[in-house]
């Protein structure tokens, strides 16, 4: 068994998303790796820090990341496995990559309960506030404003501005 702990720069943005691993962000290292039957197993550490915007209010977001796995690097042969040594060696660059991007969050928020933008203004609301309730009706359905739920007579089921019969 032998312990590492090391510091590495991501070679390539990491993330498509709202938020991403910048190509050159530090990515701290711990890994351990153990001699097993069928190859070396890898336990590994990683903390790096991730950055984009929120999905609410598009506010920059920097937040730091920290991702654990373990993964079983085979030795060649006939077994099929994921990941093999190659001349006593292990690549981590495909898990490492592969465990900070599923981790990074979907939709990122700037704090749990962030209102979001107004859809009105595209301002940032204060928190606590909801966006201004203005009741706009659609022109294609304007015509059944006409129709109340309070009242189920015949003169009131037809709009003003419609024939009768």
């Amino acid at each position: 068994m032998r312990e590492f702990a090391f510091s590495v720069p991501a070679p390539e943005k990491w993330g498509e998303g709202l938020v991403f691993v910048a190509a050159a962000q530090p990515i701290d290292m711990a890994v351990r790796l153990e001699s097993v039957h069928e190859g070396i197993l890898v336990t590994a550490e990683a903390d790096t820090v991730y950055e984009g915007v929120c999905g609410r209010c598009l506010t920059d977001l920097t937040r730091p990341l920290r991702i654990e796995f373990q993964e079983l690097f085979g030795y060649s042969g006939d077994e099929a496995s994921d990941f093999e040594v190659q001349d006593d060696h292990v690549d981590l660059e495909t898990p490492v990559r592969d465990s900070i991007v599923l981790a990074l969050p979907f939709q990122p928020v700037c704090q749990p309960d962030c209102p979001g933008l107004d859809p009105e203004t595209g301002e940032k609301l204060a928190p606590g506030t909801q966006p201004a309730e203005q009741e706009k009706i659609d022109p294609r359905w304007a015509a059944l404003t006409a129709y109340t739920p309070d009242h189920d007579d015949a003169e009131n089921r037809v709009a003003p501005d419609t024939e009768k019969s």
